[in-house]
Formats: C-alpha cells, sequence, structure tokens
C-alpha cells in the first residue's frame, strides 16, 4: 500500500472507531433531556433516577468520543497537509466554530449536569441538560457543513494568485444543502442508536425480572422517540439522496449499480451481483420506476448511468486540460492577462484535469490514454456501495418494526409480557452502529477518487512523509483506539450488569 492507500486507511479506521461513540451520545443527550422534563413535570424520584443511571452510561461514552474524537482533526495536518493547505481556508472555519461554539458549550455543561444535581434547582438543572444536548447536536453540525462541503464545494473559489480555495460566500457553505441534509440524517441516526440502546438494555432488565418499573419508563421514552425518530431517517434520507442525485450522480449510480441511463423514471434494484469486469449487474430485481422519484423527484428526468458519467468526466478532464495550460501560463506570466481570462472560463473543471496527476506530472501533455484511464478512475467500488446501502436501508426498516412493537406494546401495557419481542430488543443493539457505519462508508466511500467533489482528488491531498511513519502511526491508532473501545464496552457492560441502584450517579466514580 502507498502513501495515500495507507492515509486514507488510517482517516478511516479513526473515523468509524469516533463514531463507534458520536450516535449514542446524540441519542442519549435528548434521552436525558426528556426523561428529566417528565421528572420535573411529575416530582416522581423513579423518573430522577432514570436520568441519574442513562447519564452514567452517556457520560462513559462521551468522554470515550472526546478522546477519539481530537486526533482526528490533527490528521488533517500530519496526514493531509496539501489538503489542508488548499482548502484549509474553507474547511476549517466550521471547525473552528465547532470547538469554540460546540465543544466548549457541551465541556460546560456535561459538568452541570453531573455534579450540580444539589447546587441546582429542578429547572436550572433541567435548563442545564438540555443545554448539553443542544451542545451535542451543534457539535454535530458544525462538522457535518465541513464534511458537507466536501461533497458539495458551493461558496468558494480558486484564487490563482495564492493557488488555494478560498471562502467567497459563507452563508451557502452554511446553508449547503447537502450539508444541512447530512445533518439532519445524521442527527436522527443517533436518535435512533440512543433509543434502541435503551430499549435494548431495559429489555434485559425486562428479561432478569430486575428494575421492572424502572425498564418499562425507559422502554416506554425509548420506542415513543424512537419511532419518530426511525421515521424521520427514512424521510430524511430520501432528502440525502435527492441532494446526492442532484450533485454526486457517480455515487447513485454505484449504489444502484447501474451502469448505463435508463428511460426515465429509472428503476431501483433491490437485489444484484455488480460485476465490474463485464460492467453489469445479474440477477437484478428491480422495482419500477422508484430510482428515478428518489433521486429526481420527476418522473421524466433520467439518472445518468455509471458508462454515461465516465464520458461526461472525458469531457471535463479535457476541458480541464485548458484550465491547467492556462494556470501555468499566468503562473509564468501573471501580469498578462489573457491566461487569467482562460482559466476563468475553465475554471470549473480544473480538478478533473489533476485526476492526471495520478498518471503522469505533466497534466498539460495528457494524451486520450491518459484522459481515459482519468475518467475510468470516478468509477468507486460499485460492489461496496451497493450492498453497504441496502443493509443499512434493512436496517432503518427493522428498526421502524422494533418501535412500532415496543409502541404498541407500551400502550397496551404489556412489555413485559412478549419475551420474543424483548429478546429481539436484545438482539437488536449491534444493529444501530452497523448501520451508521455502513452508513459512513455510502456517503465516503462514494466520492472517491475525491477528496472534495469535482475541486481536489484524494491522491493530491496527502502529505509528502514516509509510507513507513504512516504504517506505524496507523497501528498505533488501531491499537489505541481498540483499547478505548475495549474499556467503554467494559464499563457499560458492568454498569447494565449492577443496575441503575447499584450504578454511581457520576462517570468518574464508574471509570
Amino acid at each position: 500500500m502507498d502513501i495515500v492507500e495507507l492515509s486514507r486507511l488510517q482517516f478511516a479506521i479513526t473515523a468509524l472507531y469516533h463514531f463507534i461513540f458520536i450516535p449514542l451520545t446524540l441519542g442519549l443527550s435528548i434521552l436525558l433531556g426528556i426523561m428529566e422534563t417528565v421528572y420535573v413535570m411529575t416530582g416522581k424520584p423513579i423518573w430522577r433516577d432514570m436520568v441519574k443511571y442513562w447519564g452514567v452510561l452517556f457520560g462513559i461514552n462521551f468522554a470515550m468520543g472526546v478522546a477519539t474524537g481530537v486526533t482526528m482533526e490533527f490528521q488533517f495536518g500530519t496526514n493531509w497537509a496539501y489538503y489542508s493547505h488548499y482548502v484549509g481556508d474553507v474547511f476549517g472555519a466550521p471547525l473552528a466554530i465547532e470547538g469554540l461554539m460546540a465543544f466548549f458549550l457541551e465541556a460546560t455543561f456535561v459538568g452541570m449536569f453531573f455534579f450540580a444535581w444539589e447546587r441546582l434547582s429542578k429547572i436550572q438543572h433541567l435548563i442545564a441538560t438540555w443545554a448539553l444536548a443542544l451542545g451535542t447536536n451543534f457539535s454535530a453540525l458544525w462538522i457535518l457543513i465541513a464534511n458537507g462541503w466536501m461533497q458539495f464545494p458551493v461558496g468558494a473559489h480558486f484564487n490563482v494568485d495564492t493557488m488555494r480555495m478560498e471562502v467567497s460566500d459563507f452563508m451557502a457553505v452554511l446553508f449547503n444543502p447537502v450539508a444541512q441534509a447530512k445533518f439532519v440524517h445524521t442527527v436522527s441516526a443517533g436518535y435512533v442508536t440512543g433509543s434502541v440502546f435503551v430499549l435494548a438494555v431495559s429489555a434485559y432488565f425486562l428479561l432478569r425480572g430486575r428494575h421492572v418499573e424502572f425498564a418499562k419508563r425507559s422502554m416506554t421514552v425509548a420506542a415513543s422517540f424512537g419511532i419518530a425518530s426511525a421515521l424521520s431517517v427514512v424521510v430524511l434520507g430520501d432528502e440525502s439522496g435527492y441532494t446526492a442525485g442532484v450533485n454526486q450522480k457517480m455515487k447513485i449510480a454505484a449504489i444502484e449499480a447501474m451502469w448505463n441511463t435508463e428511460p426515465a423514471p429509472a428503476s431501483f434494484t433491490i437485489f444484484g451481483l455488480p460485476d465490474l469486469t463485464s460492467h453489469t449487474t445479474r440477477y437484478e430485481v428491480k422495482i419500477p420506476w422508484m430510482l428515478g422519484l428518489i433521486a429526481t423527484r420527476s418522473a421524466d428526468t433520467p439518472v445518468p448511468g455509471i458508462n454515461q458519467l465516465v464520458g461526461l468526466a472525458h469531457d471535463r478532464i479535457k476541458d480541464g486540460i485548458i484550465a491547467y495550460r492556462a494556470l501555468l501560463a499566468v503562473r509564468l506570466n501573471p501580469r498578462d492577462p489573457a491566461p487569467r481570462q482562460l482559466l476563468d472560463a475553465h475554471v470549473d473543471n480544473l480538478g478533473y484535469a489533476l485526476l492526471l496527476k495520478r498518471y503522469r506530472p505533466d497534466v498539460e501533455n495528457a494524451d486520450e490514454s491518459d484522459i481515459r484511464q482519468a475518467a475510468a478512475s470516478t468509477i468507486p467500488n460499485v460492489p461496496v456501495l451497493f450492498w453497504s446501502f441496502r443493509v443499512m436501508v434493512a436496517c432503518g426498516f427493522w428498526f421502524i418494526a422494533l418501535f412500532g412493537a415496543g409502541f404498541w406494546f407500551s400502550a397496551k401495557q404489556q412489555l413485559d409480557r412478549y419475551h420474543w419481542f424483548l429478546k429481539a430488543a436484545v438482539l437488536s443493539l449491534p444493529l444501530p452502529w452497523v448501520a451508521g457505519e455502513l452508513g459512513w462508508i455510502v456517503a465516503e466511500y462514494g466520492r472517491q477518487p475525491w477528496a472534495i467533489e469535482g475541486v481536489l482528488p484524494t491522491a493530491l491531498g496527502v502529505s509528502s512523509t514516509a509510507a513507513g511513519n504512516v504504517l506505524l502511526s496507523l497501528i498505533g491508532f488501531a491499537v489505541f483506539y481498540s483499547a478505548l473501545l475495549a474499556a467503554d464496552l467494559y464499563l457499560l457492560i458492568k454498569y447494565i450488569r449492577l443496575g441503575p441502584d447499584k450504578a454511581p450517579s457520576q462517570p468518574l466514580a464508574a471509570g
């Protein structure tokens, strides 16, 4: 593996490890706010006990999320130096705001949540709990604004004098439709994760005949909040599909293993076996019209296939070569206005010309063979995306069924009656993480070969360092993060087994 693949692998491992902790933090923070609101309204001590117990599990997970998240941002400087140089003026702003606005808000109110029960009134502590929940969601917002810009780079322009991307419209970056769709979809998935966690742990208590009233109330909150969140994930996932259909057509075509454009509206493939050699999908089972309606929200707009998109990339690369030649001319003679005008006319395709860097350093002299290779490189790994998406969607529909059953049994006051449901809830515990990780694989792996869609190829963003250094740090991160995950699981399992009557009321005591 070369420096590019090792750097990608290291970032993927650290990101996927980090996201093990984030969705549970998002989900539990809102559930804590709901439970404490009920406590303040009713004054019943059992609801305070619920907030404190689930709060300890939240605190353990929150600490691990902080520990795994800090190192991720440093990788932009250590492993992705040119990426940081080229787009740091745009990408760095949301990350800085996340640290100043959201992380400090979380850090302040997480302390108040755990250590100010006796120092604040009920209302004041409730405000602190909801402020903590708001902070976790704000943190996700700014991170996903940065990530959304990578998927759809709006509000920025290339400055030929600095050779960098610079912000031209921060409001466009902030209200990027891709970022907004990713935010609501991601946090809703986090709410599902928190709800499944509470549902599964409560089901475990009921199967053991322990803390019955505590578990029933917790399951009622989890099922009610969970069904709303699971339905939101489906609806908001549709919005993400639409924005990708507008801005990332190759990702949609790869997810569907749609090699050639179909007559509108395109059908959705439920099952198939994508073949990378023949560019066909064998044993297809399709639903007519469904993909066209999701990706275009119309019945007469075609969804382009992979082969047609490769042809479009071929044309954009040829146009980008014109921009690259003009850029070289500007660098040689900055005062000559002619090459600047030529560059401005073709700059939108400059990033496509940079795809040629993988095959030859002198892009301006690329021949037809080089262009065809570069165009073919715009196809991501189709089988990985095809199956990742379908397993993720299957998990989503399972969550709707699970929460729906839980909500029904709660309304009938029969939560502890059906052991098959309780066992299904316990066995479903890993599924939100499976779905979440697959979602990120679809989002990020589906963007390849781009670090910034249409602007900067991933292969150009890496640092100039030895592959051995990256391999060493990769092994170190894998070992360290695995140890953190093991510690997190150990503490969670330990205090789940102890139950709310024996577990400590503060995460420091739990550690």
